[in-house]
């Protein structure tokens, strides 16, 4: 959290930070609208009965008098309505406003408005965020605004700023009681990195599309010259043929083309594990930091940069979770179906843990499925097998982030097997012609480069001509 900023300084919340609430949702605590004394009031009696009893003790008569100022002035200026304190009232108000300006992605802005009560000299605001340390300012005395901020890569729901506010009066002798208020939850949506072309599925549904089919149909590529037959339109016919081969018009000759199709994918997302680069954390004993992306972090931004590539191309994209039962999200396309894959995405979570699936999820015919996963366990490895028998391609994205090493030599163990494990269970998913997308640390960054040739192999793979099976699109 970069703290407190002044009122003038223009801060911008991130585009892709959904609004739950324009005020706090949990209302501020004001307290009982009662004043104290301070740490320094209480600090300043205290040592002018140590000074006062000292001298006493010695018979130091001009040590006993160094005390009675201090022990008077902090009795006298600590009592209600005495010169220099405040008289009762009521505590600083303070509030929390969530701002729907934009801003940069991974930042998150509020605003909080102090209003301290007329008898205040200064106010002190302190502010908090989970993952950050806290801030502290005093301010003078006044109604003012000010602009926070703080950075994250984490996304979903989060717990954004904390404030407590305490009016000092008394020339420091005397608080109010403090007011705490919480700004709004916020859902922060997965950002999507420009892809190139991405694998589609071998076979396309539907009646129009962005894609060439391998079947008969209206469209602008090219795929014989036949005679006419019951049904072909007249508007095919293609005259110079028929003129070369039969001259006195016996037979027409058309031209037949292929049809266009849509690509069906769904994106299958594995939120069981929510794992940090710290072993420390996998137990839940640990608290993950706002800096370092968990594997769903990077599951969300995965499925977002793959969605939007689809979705750009006029291709129809499903999500299923695996941590969540019901309610999945039909195959669509558009600009409004994106937002709500990005909106599930975002709302996806690890809890508890999951009952075990008895079947993978039903997928429509031909449609090819983005699994993202850990490969923690055995059940991804299962599921991906059921759907080659099925007939369904399947790309496999690996979202667990670089482990750091461990310390502890029995975290250490632990993990040399679960790598080992996991490794194994890649192993055979490359070699039973599953592809595997490494998606984190700097794989990341070569992962459009891998999809790219998973394109071109398939490609190859289909012979020449071959149909363009594949989306251009990127996600912006």
């Amino acid at each position: 959290m970069s703290g407190t900023e002044p009122a003038g300084h223009q801060l911008r919340p991130p585009a892709d930070v959904e609004r739950i609430g324009a005020r706090a949702q949990r209302p501020a605590s004001p307290g009982t609208g009662r004043w104290a004394r301070s740490p320094y009031a209480v600090a300043g009696i205290a040592t002018g009965v140590l000074v006062l009893g000292l001298g006493l003790l010695t018979g130091r008569a001009d040590v006993a008098l160094l005390g009675v100022p201090l022990l008077v002035g902090a009795v006298w200026t600590g009592r209600p309505g005495a010169w220099g304190a405040p008289p009762p009232a009521t505590p600083a108000r303070a509030e929390l406003a969530a701002d729907d300006r934009p801003a940069t992605p991974g930042e998150l802005t509020a605003t909080l408005i102090l209003d301290p009560p007329p008898a205040a000299e200064l106010v002190l605001a302190r502010v908090s965020a989970p993952g950050h340390r806290p801030t502290v300012v005093v301010l003078p005395a006044g109604r003012r605004a000010l602009d926070l901020r703080l950075h994250t890569v984490r996304t979903g729901p989060q717990r954004t700023f904390r404030g407590d506010v305490q009016a000092i009066a008394g020339g420091g002798t005397t608080v109010s009681d403090a007011s705490t208020v919480t700004a709004p939850d916020r859902i922060v949506l997965p950002t999507a990195m420009p892809l190139g072309r991405v694998p589609l599925p071998r076979r396309l549904q539907g009646l129009t599309g962005p894609h060439t089919a391998r079947r008969l149909g209206d469209g602008d590529e090219l795929r014989d010259v036949h005679p006419f037959t019951p049904g072909d339109r007249l508007r095919r016919v293609d005259w110079r043929t028929t003129a070369r081969r039969s001259p006195d018009l016996e037979t027409l000759y058309v031209r037949r083309t292929y049809a266009t199709a849509e690509a069906t994918a769904v994106l299958v997302l594995d939120s069981r594990d929510d794992v940090g680069p710290d072993l420390r954390t996998w137990r839940g004993t640990g608290t993950q930091r706002v800096d370092e992306a968990t594997s769903l972090d990077l599951a969300r931004h995965a499925a977002a940069s793959v969605a939007g590539a689809l979705v750009a191309a006029g291709d129809r994209v499903g999500l299923e979770d695996l941590g969540r039962s019901r309610h999945p999200l039909p195959p669509a396309s558009g600009r409004r179906h994106l937002r709500r894959v990005l909106h599930a995405l975002a709302l996806s979570r690890a809890v508890g843990s999951p009952a075990r699936r008895l079947r993978p999820p039903r997928l429509p015919a031909d449609a090819i499925v983005y699994l993202f996963t850990t490969a923690l366990d055995d059940e991804p490895l299962a599921m991906v097998r059921a759907w080659h028998a099925h007939g369904h391609q399947v790309v496999v994205v690996d979202t667990l982030p670089d482990v750091r090493p461990a310390t502890e030599e029995h975290m250490r163990m632990a993990w040399r097997v679960t790598r080992m494990e996991r490794e194994d269970r890649l192993r055979r998913l490359a070699a039973e012609g599953v592809p595997v997308v490494r998606w984190a640390g700097r794989a990341r960054e070569t992962a459009p480069v891998v999809l790219e040739t998973l394109v071109r192999a398939a490609e190859r793979h289909a012979g020449a001509p071959p149909p363009p099976r594949v989306s251009t699109g990127g996600h912006r």
